[in-house]
């Protein structure tokens, strides 16, 4: 993504991992420089995020950016995750991934004007918590990944003035609850 500084435009890299099990998606970081020891760094929080997984991550499906270096695949083996990387130009291979990334870009990014990384970071970060705990996904049966189903409306005693709205990113992304009598 290019986001504006007081450099002018600049490339930005938001580096995420979708748990496939789950769909459970997770920031990595966003950095304008993705070289080896942040690259490093992103593989270790990632075994820790695994660690508090129900079902730990076995293997890591990556594309062939020369981003992902050995010290970065050191580590997850270190953690036994192994790293496993695509041929070129496979986008199927990596289906919910490239999904994620035209979900995030259609539904989110497409209505900024991002101003830093700092900004970018937190609309990725809001944007995969609305994904994780808020947003039905219909190859899920329509739940959500995390979050709690609503309790049953009796329709006979719908009342519409019950609803509320919870705006996410400025009401760009909305959530809507029944408020308990």
């Amino acid at each position: 993504k290019k986001i504006l500084t007081k450099w002018g435009m600049v490339e930005c890299f938001v580096l995420f991992f979708i748990h496939l099990g789950t769909r459970r998606v997770f920031l990595g970081g966003v950095t304008q420089n993705p070289d080896g020891p942040w690259m490093a760094r992103q593989a270790r929080n990632l075994c820790i995020c695994a660690e508090e997984l129900a079902e730990k991550p076995t293997i890591l499906i990556r594309d062939g950016d020369k981003k992902f270096t050995e010290q970065f695949d050191a580590i997850l083996e270190s953690e036994g995750i192994e790293s496993k990387k695509l041929p070129a130009h496979s986008p199927n291979l990596n289906a919910y991934a490239e999904r994620w990334v035209q979900s995030f870009k259609v539904e989110c990014l497409d209505h900024f004007m991002v101003f830093g990384e700092e900004h970018l970071r937190y609309i990725a970060q809001c944007y995969a918590d609305f994904y994780n705990r808020l947003r039905p996904h219909q190859a899920m049966g329509n739940e959500t990944l995390m979050g709690e189903r609503p309790p049953p409306i009796d329709e006979g005693k719908f009342d519409p003035k019950k609803v509320e709205r919870q705006p996410i990113l400025g009401g760009l992304l909305n959530h809507y609850t029944y408020k308990a009598a």
